[in-house]
C-alpha cells in the first residue's frame, strides 16, 4: 500500500470474494496481486507437492478468477504480480511451477529465501539488471504464454510479462522490499503511470 501511494495511486485492499470481481473491474484502475504462501496446483492439472504451505482456498479461487476476468474482460487494466502473484499469473497462462526449490535447485534455493540476489534481463528493454529481495520456496518452471524477461544467477525465472498488454508484469521478488529503485519503487510507478 505504501508503494502504491508513493507512486501516486490510492491503494484499496479488497476481500477475496469471487462474486465481487465484476464490480472490482468496473471500479479500479489497476491491480496488484500480492505475495503469500503457495498455490494448490490440482486446478491446473498437477498434484500439489505435500511439502508446500498452501494459501487459503478462497484467496486462490479469487486470484485465479480475477486473473481470468482481467484477461477476458479488461485486458487493458494494468497488473503487477508479486511473488505468489507472478506464480498465479504463470499458472493462469498454462504455465507450471517447480514446487519445491530444495529439490529443483538444490545448490541455490537458499539464495531465494529472505536474501538479496542479482537478476539479469533476458530482454533488456523490459527489465533492468540489479539486486532484488526474494522470499519464495517455489518458482515458475514455465511461464506458459507469457514472456520471460529476467532470470536469477541460477536460471530461476524472475520476471514475466505479456507485451501485448499495456502493463502486465509479474516479478518473483518483492519490489516493496527491494531498495534498488529500478526494480523496486519504479515497478509501482510504472503500474500507476499505465493507468493514465
Amino acid at each position: 500500500a505504501d508503494r502504491v501511494m508513493a507512486a501516486g495511486g490510492l491503494p484499496v485492499i479488497v476481500p477475496p470474494l469471487v462474486e465481487y470481481i465484476p464490480d472490482l473491474l468496473a471500479r479500479f484502475d489497476a491491480f496488484v496481486l500480492t505475495g503469500g504462501d503457495d498455490p494448490r496446483t490440482e486446478p491446473f492439472g498437477v498434484p500439489t507437492d505435500p511439502r508446500v504451505t498452501p494459501i487459503h482456498p478462497d484467496r486462490q479461487a479469487f486470484a485465479t478468477d480475477l486473473i481470468r476476468a482481467l484477461r477476458d474482460e479488461a485486458p487493458a487494466k494494468p497488473v503487477l504480480g508479486v511473488c505468489l502473484g507472478m506464480q498465479l499469473m504463470a499458472l493462469g497462462a498454462t504455465g507450471s511451477l517447480a514446487q519445491h526449490m530444495p529439490e529443483s535447485h538444490p545448490d541455490s534455493h537458499a539464495d531465494h529465501w529472505e536474501r538479496e540476489h542479482a537478476i539479469s534481463p533476458d530482454i533488456p528493454d523490459a527489465m533492468p539488471a540489479g539486486t532484488v529481495h526474494s522470499k519464495h520456496r517455489q518458482c515458475v518452471d514455465s511461464p506458459g504464454s507469457l514472456r520471460v524477461t529476467a532470470r536469477a544467477h541460477d536460471g530461476v525465472i524472475e520476471a514475466i510479462d505479456n507485451p501485448a498488454r499495456p502493463f502486465y508484469v509479474g516479478v518473483q521478488w518483492h519490489p516493496e522490499r527491494t531498495p534498488f529503485a529500478p526494480l523496486g519503487q519504479h515497478l509501482f510507478d510504472q503500474l500507476i503511470a499505465a493507468t493514465r
